[in-house]
């Protein structure tokens, strides 16, 4: 148990010694990155050591870090410390200049040597190394113009490299790149006049300036020009395709027109021909119409021939029965004549009826007056017998009795008058009534008599009314002479003597002129106008019946 305490002890003491031991080793061990690079000097001399690591005693050794990272540094000149060019000119330059230390021992040993800690620190290191910058900036610029530098930014940029690369490589660095992130020209007002430089430069920045501005308003003046030119001719040439434009939409409308000009030819080409189609169809039809017409009317036409046959024979059979209808109708004439005769003497009848009844009115109009006369002469007998012994009674009662008897013989003669007049218009009522159905009967005779003569007129043929009418004229044409001629027949002569003034009777010969009929002449003028005017009738006449020259034979029967 006692050794294994001490085994214990021991093994615990060993691992604490070599704990301790580790932990002096780490504490002391520095090690180097690729970030940071270091340096050890003192005992052992001097150890760059930029990988792996090393021990480094405390108080025996020193430890010198180099920065092994990329640095930017910016260097910018302006205004008054502007870079001078060439041309006297003063630019404003802001350069960024990448640097590192060289990633060998000797140049870490250089930089630790001659930049010790600065790499770590960015403003250090540019304080340190600027005025070596601006040096080769200031030398560079220099050597080329404003204009220059300006189009050969990449030339100064080298250049800058080139110079500046040396004078790094005496601090362990070496220069990756540069950056010129800034060039103008400074502001004039930071130009010196009394500086001679300056004033070059200034004189050269009027002159660029006012130059370049007479320039630009030259271009300005030139690019309105060029402007007003551009919207000239952009305007012509708007006006140009405006005018082109229509030119296409009137060619376009006149090949539309043209189009439908043509389509409406091939339309109207094709519409007439559709139309001469039809009409030709049309006509074909009318005349198939047309002989189905005539055939028809060929047909008709042989009907009507046929008719005109049956008809002429028909015709020849009426005239037969018409010959025999003329004889019944005198006979139904004659009846007609006895039945008017009948009816005329029934109407007499009745006439006498109404006279008589008229007598008898009169009779007792007769018989109430001689009643009358009878019951008066009674009554003045009365009157007398018995006026002596009651003269004032019997006068009143019989002036009462005489009144009665006179207001009944008035009121019977107003009955009787009654009676007559109801009788007197009984009868003319009834005479008016049978005179009215003997003309209506006398009328129907009549009208039944015209309608058969009528009847049978209408079933003459024009022959035969042409022969009645001259019938008619040879009947009444004595009487037409004769009456045209008449005024003509109480002329024997004329002889006037003197036609103003002369209205006696007298001097006029001739047989039944009437005396103070006016004046003579006038007379017979008018008889002889009106014979002349009568002539053209009486020829017509005459020329109707078939004698032409009638008038001159009318004229050789009034020699």
């Amino acid at each position: 148990m006692e050794n294994m305490t001490f085994i214990l002890t021991v093994s615990g003491a060993v691992v604490a010694g070599l704990l301790f031991i580790g932990l002096i080793f780490a504490k002391l061990y520095h090690r180097a990155s690729k970030e940071v690079a270091f340096v050890r000097t003192g005992m052992g001399g001097e150890k760059v050591v930029k990988d792996g690591g090393t021990l480094v005693l405390p108080v025996l050794q020193e430890v010198i870090e180099v920065n092994m990272n990329t640095l930017r540094l910016e260097v910018r000149r302006a205004n008054e410390a502007a870079l001078i060019t060439r041309d006297r000119m003063r630019v404003d330059v802001t350069a960024e200049f990448y640097v590192r230390v060289a990633p060998t021992v000797e140049a870490i040993s250089v930089a630790a040597q001659t930049l010790g800690n600065r790499t770590l620190e960015v403003d250090s290191l540019k304080s340190l190394i600027e005025g070596k910058f601006v040096d080769v900036l200031r030398a560079v610029a220099a050597e080329m113009a404003m204009e220059e530098l300006h189009e050969k930014r990449s030339d100064f940029v080298q250049r800058v490299q080139n110079n500046v690369r040396v004078d790094l490589e005496k601090n362990g660095l070496e220069l990756e790149s540069v950056s010129l992130t800034g060039l103008d020209q400074t502001d004039p007002k930071y130009f010196r006049v009394d500086n001679a430089f300056d004033a070059e430069g200034l004189t050269q920045l009027t002159k660029i300036t006012e130059s370049r501005r007479k320039q630009r308003n030259d271009i300005e003046r030139e690019t309105e020009v060029q402007i007003q030119e551009r919207n000239l001719e952009t305007e012509q040439r708007s006006l140009q395709i405006k005018r082109e434009s229509e030119y296409a939409h009137l060619q376009q409308e006149k090949e539309v027109e043209l189009r439908r000009a043509e389509q409406s030819t091939e339309l109207a080409k094709e519409r007439a021909s559709k139309n001469r189609e039809a009409e030709l169809a049309t006509i074909e039809a009318e005349r198939a119409i047309e002989e189905a017409r005539i055939a028809k009317e060929r047909e008709v036409e042989a009907r009507e021939i046929e008719k005109r046959r049956q008809l002429e024979e028909a015709e020849v059979v009426r005239r037969r029965e018409l010959e025999l209808a003329e004889q019944e109708k005198a006979i139904a004439l004659a009846r007609k004549s006895e039945e008017e005769s009948a009816a005329r003497a029934q109407a007499s009848e009745a006439e006498a009826k109404s006279v008589a009844a008229q007598e008898k009115v009169r009779t007792v109009q007769e018989t109430a007056v001689a009643e009358r006369d009878k019951q008066i002469e009674i009554i003045e007998a009365s009157k007398a017998a018995e006026m002596d012994a009651v003269k004032i009674r019997v006068a009143a009662e019989t002036e009462k009795a005489a009144a009665e008897d006179r207001a009944q013989a008035l009121l019977t003669e107003a009955k009787a008058q009654a009676e007559q007049a109801e009788i007197q218009a009984q009868a003319e009522a009834q005479a008016e009534k049978t005179r009215a159905e003997a003309k209506a009967k006398s009328y129907e005779v009549e009208a039944a008599g015209k309608r058969a003569l009528h009847e049978a007129d209408n079933t003459l043929s024009s022959e035969q009314v042409e022969m009645q009418l001259k019938m008619a004229l040879y009947k009444y044409l004595p009487d037409i002479i004769r009456e045209s001629v008449k005024p003509m027949e109480n002329i024997d002569g004329i002889k006037i003597v003197q036609m103003d003034g002369f209205s006696a009777p007298g001097l006029v010969g001739g047989e039944g002129r009437k005396e103070g009929s006016g004046n003579v002449a006038d007379s017979v003028a008018d008889a002889a106008l009106r014979y002349r005017s009568q002539a053209p009738l009486v020829d017509a006449l005459l020329e109707e019946i078939g004698l032409k020259d009638g008038i001159t034979r009318l004229d050789k029967l009034n020699p």
